[in-house]
């Protein structure tokens, strides 16, 4: 596919998306190389735009530039972004809250502390995104697993068998000591993210190195 159709195609998804305003977004492609530039005015809107691109078809990868512009009179004060986060956290039975640390400067969240999944880590960050006065989300918590497998690899690559969306023999794994990285190629921006889940998904992990190649 040429730049210029793919960059349509963009532009036709961003549109179509009913929960971002497009109107302050510019796209940009390059080699499949997308450029997303411009403002909007929410986080959620921001993350909502770039995973819309990951779907379209021809993306090879994202360079992700928006801004995130509140109107003054809808700018929330840090310290209200904080107990809002830590009110959130209290009530999703998926978060350890004790085990996470806040801190907001200027709208910017930094999330610390550790956890024992993975899938914890993500949803302290998923449950702040959607926050007003949020500008972005830096996620520093870190994964120290309760029990460590001695079969990561193997875990994994059954995970993947078992996806019907993947094709497991195109997927290479490689795993030191509680580290896992993944190599080769896959379809679609849909298929990496699958299989990054399946690895993080095997008890043990504490890191994943996504190495995986669309095409």
């Amino acid at each position: 596919m040429d730049d210029k159709l793919l960059r349509q195609n963009v532009v036709d998804e961003l549109d179509f998306l009913p929960n971002v305003d497009a109107a302050n977004i510019g796209v940009g492609v390059s080699d499949g190389v997308v450029t997303l530039s411009g403002h909007v005015n929410s986080y959620a809107q921001k993350l909502a735009a770039e995973s819309a691109v990951r779907q379209v078809k021809g993306v090879r990868a994202i360079a992700e530039e928006i801004e995130v512009r509140y109107p003054n009179e809808r700018k929330t004060a840090d310290d209200q972004i904080a107990d809002r986060a830590l009110a959130i956290f209290r009530w999703d039975a998926q978060i350890p809250a004790d085990a996470i640390m806040i801190r907001v400067e200027r709208g910017w969240v930094t999330l610390t502390g550790e956890v024992y999944w993975q899938y914890q880590r993500v949803a302290a960050e998923k449950a702040v995104r959607k926050l007003s006065g949020v500008v972005g989300v830096t996620n520093e918590i870190r994964v120290s697993p309760k029990v460590i497998s001695q079969n990561v690899r193997n875990n994994i690559l059954d995970a993947l068998k078992r996806n019907a969306e993947l094709d497991a023999n195109s997927i290479a794994i490689v795993v030191h000591d509680d580290r896992v990285t993944l190599s080769g190629k896959v379809r679609t921006w849909r298929e990496r993210v699958v299989a990054e889940r399946a690895a993080w998904s095997a008890p043990g992990v504490t890191s994943v190195d996504d190495r995986l190649e669309i095409g």
